[in-house]
C-alpha cells in the first residue's frame, strides 16, 4: 500500500481520509483532518509547517513513508493529539513545546494577544501582567513576547505545568516572564497587575466525562471545573479585584459555560468579545464592576468551597 502512495500530497491526502473513516475527534490546534495529516506529514520529513504548495509533489523516500505511516497509526489507534505526536503547537504566531503535562495551546486569547489586547485596554498604560493558570506559558510567553516592556507573571497550580512553562520562557527567550506555583491566587499576596489574563478551566463535570479519547490524554485539572463549569472562574472574579490596579482589567475565557456565568450573574456588566470566527466565551471585566458587584461573587465563589 505505501508504494501506491509517492508524494507529499498523497500522504496528506491519505492520512486526511485515514482519519475521516476512523472517526477521530479534532480541536486541539487543528479543527480537521487536512491539517492534521499536513501537520503529521510535514512533522516526520523534518520540514518548516509553512512549506510552499510547490514541494506537494517532492516523492518520499522508504524511510520517511514508514515514518509518516507510523504517526497515521498513533494518532488512530491511541487517539493521541497531533501536538503531542510532534511535540510542537502553534500560538500567536510562536512555536511552543507541548506535551501531556498541560494542555495544547489553543485558546482564542492568541488573537486579543497579536493585536495588542486592544481596543480593550483602550490605550491604558499597561506595567505588569498576570496570566492565571499559565499551563504550558503560552498566553504568558506571547504576551511578553509582544510586550517585552511588560513584566508577565504566569502561575499555575501544577508544577508538571510550570516545568513545561519553563522549558518554553528558555525556548523563546521570555526573559520578562516570571513562573510562580500558586492555587490561584494564594501566593500573590501584594502582588497587583494592571491586567489579568486567564484561561482557566472551565469543563462541566458531564462534559469532562463525555469527552472524546484525545481529551483523555490532557490532564483533567486543566478541564474539569464542576456542574456548571464555573468553580475556578467564579474565584476568580471574586479574589481578582484585590490583584487589580485602580484602572485595571480582566480578562477571563468560560467557553461554553457562558450562559452559566451570565445567568448566576446577570447584574454584572461583562463584554463578551467577538473574535473573527465570532463570541468564544470570553469577557472583560473592570475592576470597578467587580468591586461593586464584590459582594454577591464572593456568596456565589464561597458557596462552592463550602
Amino acid at each position: 500500500m505505501s508504494i501506491e502512495l509517492v508524494t507529499i500530497v498523497d500522504f496528506i491526502r491519505y492520512g486526511a481520509s485515514r482519519f475521516g473513516a476512523a472517526g477521530l475527534t479534532f480541536g486541539h490546534g487543528h479543527d480537521n483532518a487536512l491539517d492534521e495529516a499536513t501537520q503529521l506529514v510535514l512533522h516526520a520529513l523534518h520540514l518548516p509547517p509553512d512549506l510552499g504548495p510547490a514541494y506537494g509533489q517532492a516523492r518520499l523516500v522508504a524511510e520517511e513513508r514508514t515514518a509518516v505511516l507510523a504517526l497515521f497509526e498513533r494518532r488512530i489507534n491511541e487517539r493521541i493529539p497531533a501536538c503531542y505526536l510532534t511535540g510542537e503547537a502553534w500560538f500567536a504566531g510562536l512555536s511552543f513545546k507541548t506535551d501531556s503535562r498541560a494542555l495544547v495551546p489553543r485558546s482564542p486569547i492568541a488573537e486579543l494577544i497579536e493585536a495588542g489586547f486592544e481596543p480593550w485596554l483602550g490605550g491604558r498604560e499597561v506595567n505588569r501582567v498576570l496570566d492565571m493558570c499559565t499551563g504550558s506559558g503560552c498566553i504568558a510567553i506571547a504576551t511578553a513576547h509582544y510586550n517585552p516592556h511588560w513584566a508577565v507573571d504566569g502561575v499555575d497550580l501544577s508544577d508538571d505545568a510550570l516545568a513545561l512553562a519553563l522549558e518554553n520562557k528558555v525556548r523563546l527567550h521570555a526573559d520578562n516572564v516570571r513562573l510562580i506555583q500558586s492555587d490561584l491566587f494564594k501566593n500573590l499576596d501584594g502582588e497587583v497587575y494592571d491586567l489579568i489574563v486567564t484561561n482557566p478551566p472551565y469543563v462541566t463535570h458531564a462534559e469532562t466525562d463525555a469527552l472524546p479519547p484525545e481529551y483523555s490524554h490532557e490532564p483533567e485539572l486543566g478541564l474539569r471545573a464542576g456542574d456548571d463549569g464555573l468553580d475556578l472562574a467564579l474565584e476568580i472574579l471574586r479574589d481578582a479585584p484585590r490583584h487589580l490596579s485602580e484602572n485595571g482589567l480582566l480578562i477571563c475565557e468560560v467557553g461554553e459555560s457562558e450562559r452559566a456565568l451570565v445567568e448566576l450573574l446577570p447584574e454584572l456588566p461583562l463584554a463578551w468579545v467577538e473574535f473573527k470566527v465570532g463570541q468564544m466565551g470570553i469577557f472583560v471585566a473592570e475592576r470597578e464592576d467587580l468591586v461593586a458587584h464584590h459582594a454577591r461573587i464572593k456568596a456565589l465563589a464561597d458557596a462552592r468551597r463550602a
